[in-house]
Order: structure tokens, then C-alpha cells, then sequence
């Protein structure tokens, strides 16, 4: 029987995103990351940019979907108020 040590990263999708963490990754992150953040698959994340219903916009860089971290911290951080519905 083999003895692995833990992990010392937790597997994707259970992470738990704070916003210190979310603004350590710099201005910018991909879309399966925007999508763990808010708690959605690779596969529905990227389903969401293609369709451009992700709840922050979605730069599309050559071939590959970039996604602004002060909009998601902004996404977030919304009071209900000042929230959009959702579509």
C-alpha cells in the first residue's frame, strides 16, 4: 500500500474564492477560472463566453477568452440594488 502525501492544493471546484484571492490573480483570468469562481463547470463556462451570457464580459485574445478581474470582483461585490436581473 502506498502512502501519497496530501495535496497541498485542494482539487479544482473546491476552492473557496475570496476576494483576496480572486484579486491575487492580476488583471486578468480564463474562463475556467471566471467559471469556478462562480461556481459553474469548465464546459458551461465556456459554453457562457461563446454565447456571451457569462455575468461579466468576455475578451476574446487571438483563439483564447480573457476575462478582467475587477469585473468579476465587481460582479460580486454588487449590492442587490445595484445588481442587473438576471437573463
Amino acid at each position: 500500500m502506498s502512502s501519497r502525501p496530501p495535496s497541498e492544493h485542494p482539487p479544482p471546484g473546491k476552492r473557496v474564492w475570496t476576494l483576496e484571492r480572486i484579486r491575487a490573480l492580476g488583471a486578468v483570468t480564463d474562463v475556467a477560472t471566471t467559471g469556478e469562481i462562480f461556481g459553474l463547470s469548465r464546459t458551461s463556462a465556456y459554453e457562457m463566453a461563446q454565447a456571451g451570457t457569462l455575468p461579466v464580459p468576455v475578451i476574446k485574445v487571438g483563439s483564447r477568452y480573457r476575462v478582467s478581474v475587477t469585473a468579476i470582483i465587481a460582479v460580486l461585490t454588487a449590492t442587490d440594488a445595484t445588481r442587473p436581473p438576471p437573463t
